[in-house]
C-alpha cells in the first residue's frame, strides 16, 4: 500500500529503484506507482478461492508526493474515479478493499468529514475501508454492510511522547466463502522508539474501551 505522504522524500529515482526491487521479488503494490496510471490502478488477488481487490489514494499530499503522468508517487484522490472503480470491482471480486492516507487526527474519534469520505467508499462498493494515515488509533464503524476502521495507529514509528501515539491495532480480516465474516483486533504498544510489543491485558482493555466509546458502541 503506497499512498503515504512521504512517498517521494528521496526523489523519483529512489522510488523507481524501489519499485524495481518489488518487481524482482514479485511483490504486488497499489495506491502508488511509477506514474499516475500505475498508482491509480486496482490490485486484484486470489487467496484460497476468494477474490480480493485493493485500491488506495492520498487526498492530503504534499504535492511532491503525488504521482503525475510522467512522475512516480502516490495516487491523488479522485473521488469520482475511486467510487466508479469500487462500483466496478464490486461486480468483479468477492471483497473490494479501499485504503487511503487521510488527514492525521490525534484522537480516537473520527471527524465528520472523515466519516463522510470513508462511508462514501462503502456506498460505492467497498467491503472494508481502512485509513493508513493515523499516528493515533481511531474507532470503527459497521456501515451499509461494510466495515470501516478509521485508523489503526502507528506501526513502526518513533512517536513516544504520548500514550495514543504508542498504542496500535493490527487488523486481521477473516475472509471465508467470498465474504468478510470477522476482524480480529491485535493490540500492541510501541517501546524504545519503533519496537511494538503485545499489550498487557489492562493496556488492551483501556485501548479497546477508548476505541469502542469513540465508535459509539
Amino acid at each position: 500500500e503506497l499512498t503515504g505522504n512521504h512517498f517521494q522524500d528521496w526523489g523519483s529515482q529512489a522510488t523507481l529503484d524501489t519499485l524495481d526491487m518489488y518487481r524482482a521479488e514479485d511483490w504486488p503494490w497499489y495506491g502508488g506507482g511509477s506514474d499516475l496510471a500505475d498508482a491509480s490502478r486496482a490490485l486484484i488477488m486470489e487467496s484460497n478461492g476468494n477474490t480480493l481487490s485493493f485500491i488506495g489514494c492520498n487526498p492530503v499530499g504534499p504535492s511532491y508526493a503525488w504521482a503525475t503522468e510522467d512522475r512516480p508517487g502516490a495516487a491523488p484522490c479522485d473521488w469520482e474515479y475511486m467510487h466508479a472503480e469500487l462500483t466496478r470491482l464490486k461486480q468483479q471480486v468477492d471483497v473490494p478493499i479501499a485504503t487511503f492516507q487521510y488527514w492525521e487526527h490525534y484522537q480516537y474519534e473520527a471527524t465528520l468529514q472523515q466519516q463522510e469520505d470513508f462511508r462514501g467508499m462503502v456506498d460505492a462498493g467497498a467491503a472494508i475501508v481502512s485509513g493508513s494515515q493515523s499516528h493515533h488509533p481511531q474507532g470503527f464503524e459497521f456501515y451499509n454492510g461494510g466495515f470501516i476502521h478509521y485508523g489503526p495507529g502507528n506501526l513502526f514509528f518513533d512517536q513516544m511522547w504520548s500514550l495514543g501515539t504508542r498504542q496500535q491495532v493490527i487488523d486481521q480480516h477473516i475472509i471465508y466463502d467470498g465474504r468478510h465474516i470477522s476482524t480480529v483486533l491485535h493490540t500492541y504498544m510501541l517501546e524504545n522508539y519503533a519496537q511494538p510489543r503485545p499489550m498487557t491485558a489492562q493496556e488492551r482493555a483501556e485501548l479497546l474501551t477508548a476505541l469502542f466509546e469513540a465508535s459509539g458502541w
